[in-house]
């Protein structure tokens, strides 16, 4: 079992009883958004924007920083791998690149994975090491990254068992994205609401069909989505 944790943006935590995992971390009033500290044994930057490079907001005394890294890397109670795509529809030439990161979990039997700010549709072929998923974060608010249909493509390409939509408009944000009811408009899923910020996740329970988990607000309480 593990515990998925929202804190807004593309900034989540992964819980489990070896260790904890961080991705993208932001300061919160750079952004419109409380700030949301951890101290996670691993933390993961996707790329080097200001709202998913702050650091020392996820970072404890002896946790390990990987950023951008494409690097394998085995700690035992968690498998990472990094893969490279474009921030936009351009090779990179408007906003540069960004990691995904496919955190296997073995001793749970889960496979989390993020997809940063992914800005295009990759090929078939770039996208099988991320195939075979249960858990898919990934962006939904459009502008700077996927739009709400685009990140539904990814969705049906990869087909995960939970959806966790991140990087849209939410209230307080000062970052101009569309907000997460476009997405559920175009979505053909099931939906899963969660009331609290985080929520608890074990193979055994999986649905077996894509379904988008709805966290109505995150864990420091800000609420989500419009109504």
């Amino acid at each position: 079992m593990i515990r998925i944790k929202w804190c807004g943006h593309s900034y989540i935590v992964i819980e489990t009883d070896y260790g904890s995992i961080a991705v993208d971390p932001h300061d919160g009033g750079s952004i419109g958004l409380p700030e949301c500290r951890v101290e996670a044994d691993i933390v993961l930057v996707t790329h080097d924007h200001y709202d998913h490079n702050a650091i020392e907001h996820a970072r404890g005394r002896k946790s390990k920083v990987i950023k951008w890294d494409m690097s394998p890397r085995d700690f035992g109670w968690t498998r990472i791998h990094g893969y490279k795509y474009y921030h936009d529809k351009a090779s990179g030439s408007l906003r540069g690149s960004v990691v995904a990161y496919r955190i296997e979990l073995p001793r749970e039997e889960l496979a989390v994975v993020h997809l940063s700010d992914i800005g295009h549709i990759p090929p078939r072929e770039a996208l099988t090491p991320l195939m075979e998923v249960d858990i898919l974060a990934l962006p939904v608010g459009g502008v700077i990254t996927v739009n709400a249909l685009e990140a539904w493509e990814l969705v049906r390409i990869l087909k995960p068992k939970l959806v966790v939509p991140l990087h849209f408009w939410m209230p307080g944000s000062i970052v101009p994205l569309d907000p997460l009811e476009r997405f559920l408009q175009v979505s053909k899923a099931r939906r899963l609401r969660v009331e609290s910020g985080e929520i608890l996740v074990e193979k055994a329970d999986l649905p077996d069909k894509p379904t988008i988990i709805i966290f109505e607000k995150t864990i420091t309480g800000r609420r989500t989505l419009l109504t």
